[in-house]
């Protein structure tokens, strides 16, 4: 026995010897004789086990999907813009397509319909949906937790495969119909589409299989002499409730399959502004394999399903990306019934930003100015990311305001299905209203020494169509620096050249947010200035780039304070919040007795 070898060392002779093996042998409990007969042992047959792992599988090589661009004449155009003209055919031939209530593979109609609107063309419907009741939403509880063993046991091999099929089927099969989906219903020209609904789901589904498959790799490096000990990464108990965005089709994708491929079992409420394109991404899900019950799809009201879903035992997390306010309103339901749950609810959520560039007086004035236009203006400022405030020196502010008003003059706005729009309108009329709301007090003169300075026009009549506007103000505590607009506006703040780091601590200090935030400069020493200074206020920091453009495997996504968790979508980090690890240490070889060494009396 190695835990003897101390002892040892304190006898001097072989007469103590002696004495000690006696004593010991004598304090020894006598093994039984059936021990080691194998009639004694006893294993379950072989059917009742389940499947057997006969190989350490080695999944594909990650890589980021390579991004299409569109070009004129190219075949992807040619194949986007027939899916669009199909989509639209359909549209006019039947109506706005019918997206139900999934649960356990079964579709449900309801007596409550809703509508998802073309935001360019609000006239036009794309798609009816049905949305799920308070009876409705029970059973699609009862059923995903009676599938959750089930889903659990299945080796990661078999579930990784479902989703890197999910990807392959996306990449290719349905590119050009989830692309067209996410245009027409969520207002994306053809490149956002294609960064969003088929390059980065893809990257999603990939590069989580990647990551997930190191976490279980990750196991205990030492084990003591009779002993292995190892790590298991168990899926919550109960469920999980996924809240999607309609900005981005892909992290309604990942919002539901990150927690499914560690084991859980997901119910999936995605916005009602991008109901038909997150029902496509769920059927490509079903189509590649995943068993149902696995992802339960409840469009529905978001208060009711909370409600519901929070009172719950079984309710094991919530997966969000959505407003601020209503992050931490579900937040503080999930708080007032902890008493209820079985375990303590996993919570990551990612909200909003103020996102800020920030230029030193040695930045590349041109090169500021044109990421900022992008990222400001691409998705009609509404990306989470999205540029909304600039700091900028007065000796840059000559070149960088040509540069910005010459350029923003060049961008055209309009229907997606014309590629050379840039532009395009907000998601609805509530959000062109708030937006044209701080526009408008600009116009009117009620924020003092606050001017636009590019754009600042909006109608309604066909789309929800706002003018990428540029405000500039001498205040640099004026509403349109400290709110978040989800819009394209974005406002400027010039400042002493000379006081860099009393304006760097002003904008760290500026709001609650802290996503993503970019600086400007050539000068290295300026860059480490600015980076110490911003530490905290962005979770998202860009070096001489724009605020926006997060890739999956290269720019873990999600920020502090106000702007969410920071549990870092498209890394392990997040994979990690959904999974509770079970510690295991098994023995081979039975102790002789109660009593250590240390308990055996001096010799005399």
């Amino acid at each position: 026995m190695h835990y003897l070898r101390p002892c040892s060392r304190v006898l001097s002779t072989r007469a103590s010897s002696v004495l000690l093996r006696q004593r010991v042998a004598a304090s020894v409990a006598t093994i039984p004789r059936a021990a080691f007969s194998t009639s004694a042992l006893t294993t379950a047959p072989i059917s009742n086990l389940q499947t057997p792992q006969l190989g350490a599988f080695t999944l594909p090589e990650v890589r980021n999907e390579e991004m299409r661009d569109y070009a004129p004449h190219s075949v992807d155009r040619t194949k986007l813009k027939e899916a669009l003209a199909r989509m639209r055919s359909e549209l006019e031939r039947n109506g706005p397509f019918e997206v139900p209530v999934v649960i356990n593979g079964k579709e449900i109609r309801t007596n409550d319909v809703q509508t998802q609107a073309l935001p360019f063309e609000h006239r036009t419907k794309l798609a009816s949906y049905h949305q799920a009741d308070a009876a409705t939403l029970k059973q699609a509880i009862d059923k995903a937790l009676a599938v959750q063993p089930e889903w659990a046991a299945m080796p990661f091999n078999d579930r990784a495969a479902i989703f890197l099929k999910a990807a392959d089927l996306l990449a290719g099969k349905y590119r050009y119909e989830v692309m067209a989906a996410t245009m027409l219903g969520q207002g994306k020209n053809a490149w956002q589409a294609e960064i969003d609904a088929a390059a980065e789901l893809c990257d999603f589904w990939r590069f989580n299989c990647h990551f997930a498959a190191q976490i279980y790799a990750d196991q205990p490096i030492k084990n003591s002499t009779t002993t292995w000990n190892r790590l298991e990464y168990r899926p919550l108990e109960g469920f999980v409730v996924a809240y999607s965005p309609f900005n981005f089709t892909a992290i309604g994708g990942n919002l539901v399959s990150a927690p499914a491929l560690m084991g859980n079992v997901v119910l999936w409420k995605p916005s009602p502004m991008a109901m038909y394109s997150n029902y496509l991404v769920f059927k490509i899900l079903k189509e590649a394999g995943l068993p149902d019950g696995v992802i339960q799809f409840i469009p529905g009201d978001a208060a009711a399903i909370a409600k519901d879903a929070f009172e719950h035992r079984d309710f094991a997390g919530l997966h969000f990306t959505g407003s601020t306010g209503v992050f931490k309103q579900l937040w503080k339901q999930i708080g007032n019934n902890i008493d209820k749950y079985k375990s303590y609810p996993r919570i990551v959520g990612e909200t909003g930003g103020k996102n800020m560039h920030f230029l030193h007086k040695s930045a590349d004035a041109r090169n500021a100015a044109l990421q900022t236009i992008r990222g400001a203006f691409e998705y009609n400022g509404q990306k989470c990311s999205a540029t909304s405030r600039v700091y900028v020196p007065e000796n840059l502010w000559p070149e960088y305001s040509t540069v910005l008003k010459e350029e923003m003059s060049k961008l055209k706005q309009g229907p997606v299905d014309d590629f050379t729009n840039f532009t395009g309108a907000v998601i609805n009329e509530q959000s062109y209203d708030k937006v044209t709301k701080y526009v408008n007090a600009v116009k009117n003169g009620e924020e003092p020494k606050t001017t636009i300075f590019a754009g600042g026009n909006a109608s309604k009549e066909h789309g929800y169509n706002v003018e990428p506007t540029v405000i500039l103000t001498e205040n640099p505590h004026a509403t349109t620096m400290t709110t978040e607009l989800f819009g394209p506006v974005v406002t400027v703040y010039v400042y002493p050249a000379e006081q860099y780091e009393e304006t760097l601590k002003l904008a760290e200090e500026t709001t609650g947010y802290a996503l993503t935030g970019a600086l400007f400069a050539q000068d290295r020493s300026a860059i480490v200035v600015g980076s110490n200074a911003l530490r905290n206020a962005a979770g998202n920091f860009y070096v001489n780039d724009k605020s926006t453009g997060a890739v999956v495997g290269q720019q873990a996504f999600g920020g502090g304070r106000a702007s969410g968790t920071n549990d870092k979508a498209g890394s392990g980090l997040n994979l990690l919040r959904w999974v509770s690890p079970r510690t295991i240490k098994e023995t081979f070889v039975s102790i002789p007795s109660v009593t250590y060494p240390s308990n055996i009396a001096d010799f005399k």
